[in-house]
């Protein structure tokens, strides 16, 4: 069962209780690298870092102490529009992280000496990004693809930003975004509702509400294709191909779910059979959404020999052109519609995803929404609609980066300018 509970200073609580000896809860806010500028880019992500560096009544190591005391799994993340704070107990031991978290949130001090400590552990994750070139090409891709929109810039930020960031930054920057109408406090599992708002009205109930309310976030614009090919001594050529999709609030997100899904996401889709099993080019080839809540963008990713990459592209190129103009037999579609809601009813038996997603919808569409709610818009969808949605985000030029040893002249980028079906 599902609730909600807005509290006098615009802090959301939700809760869905779910028969379970766990319970997992998270500390959501409508905040991320799209809202920071170039001079603070990182920032939402260092803040992540910082919230477990010490509060007024625990060190950093008492944090972590605690943390696995309770027996259970934390965590917490950073990306385009959310950050999150979470763990999974114990029902027991709800108070106890209830008021660990509210600590964290409330609390954290963002001492210089933290600072400095944290500010090198965060420029070696940014390394070990560099370093790895299957996640370093989706950074260069959507640099390319958002340009000098919020969007382009990485979550972890720039390493010169980085380097320069004090605690006095931090703190500013906290106080300016994490007010508590961005706040949403998710549970799933053995809850009371009644009972965790208490527990939240007191650790929270102090903030005061924000001055303005929420900022809007800049719509980005949709630009002129870009292809652009990073050199670096590999042995494969790390490819990212893609246009613009849809918001993730748009009436034919499901539609382009199950359009992702027969182009590229899942094993009988088009590209993992022909560019994988039949021609053995790539082991690694998928499509994948990246969906905001006012723009999005469909990406294609393959790792591939250096010689073979006309090769892959002008067979990806095919493919798409296959699906605008056919399509999928009825049969594929059906396999299609199956497989995404087997992947929705699957997750529900995990407690940290049902809070999630409690999360996620309230963040973004402002509302539970129930599962067969999902099912049934998977349901709804018919073949045509496939075919004239992938006609028209599949009609322009394709961008494209391209991370490995490659030179200009080594590539033919003409099959991915798509306007002939």
């Amino acid at each position: 069962m599902f609730q909600k509970t807005v509290l006098a200073n615009g802090v959301r609580v939700i809760t869905e209780k779910i028969p379970s000896r766990t319970v997992s809860v998270g500390i959501w806010l409508d905040v991320g690298a799209r809202d920071e500028e170039p001079a603070n880019n990182g920032s939402s992500h260092f803040v992540e870092h910082m919230l477990f560096k010490g509060t007024s009544t625990r060190s950093a190591s008492q944090i972590a102490q605690e943390f696995d005391m309770l027996g259970g799994m934390s965590n917490a993340f950073t990306s385009n529009e959310t950050t999150s704070y979470y763990a999974t107990v114990l029902d027991d031991q709800l108070g106890r992280l209830v008021a660990l978290l509210a600590d964290l949130f409330r609390d954290s001090l963002y001492l210089e000496e933290e600072v400095a400590r944290e500010r090198e552990v965060i420029l070696q994750e940014i390394s070990m990004v560099e370093d790895t070139p299957d996640d370093r090409i989706h950074e260069l891709f959507t640099s390319r693809l958002w340009g000098s929109h919020p969007l382009g810039q990485t979550v972890l930020g720039g390493r010169e930003v980085v380097a320069g960031m004090t605690s006095e930054q931090l703190r500013a920057y906290v106080q300016a975004m994490y007010t508590p109408e961005r706040v949403v406090i998710a549970a799933a599992g053995n809850v009371e509702h009644g009972e965790f708002c208490r527990l939240w009205q007191e650790e929270l109930g102090v903030l005061a509400p924000g001055r303005g309310g929420v900022a809007r976030r800049q719509v980005p614009e949709q630009l002129a294709p870009v292809r652009k090919i990073y050199r670096k001594k590999l042995e494969q050529v790390h490819l990212v191909l893609g246009t613009y999709g849809l918001p993730i609030v748009a009436e034919e997100r499901y539609a382009l779910y199950l359009l992702h899904l027969l182009l590229g996401g899942n094993m009988s889709s088009r590209l993992f059979q022909e560019v994988r099993e039949k021609e053995g080019l790539a082991y690694s080839i998928y499509s994948y959404l990246s969906s905001f809540t006012d723009s999005g963008y469909l990406g294609i990713y393959l790792g591939v020999d250096p010689a073979m990459v006309n090769r892959a592209i002008a067979v990806i190129a095919r493919e798409i052109r296959g699906l605008r103009r056919e399509g999928a037999p009825a049969e594929m579609l059906a396999n299609a519609k199956g497989y995404a809601k087997a992947g929705i009813f699957l997750s529900a038996e995990n407690m940290e995803t049902r809070m999630t997603r409690i999360a996620r919808n309230e963040l973004t569409f402002g509302r539970y929404i129930p599962f067969e709610e999902i099912a049934a818009g998977f349901d709804r969808v018919r073949g045509e609609e496939i075919v004239a949605l992938a006609g028209r985000l599949l009609k322009r030029p394709l961008f494209a980066a391209a991370l490995g040893p490659l030179r200009s002249r080594d590539v033919d980028w003409q099959p991915l300018d798509l306007e002939e079906v």
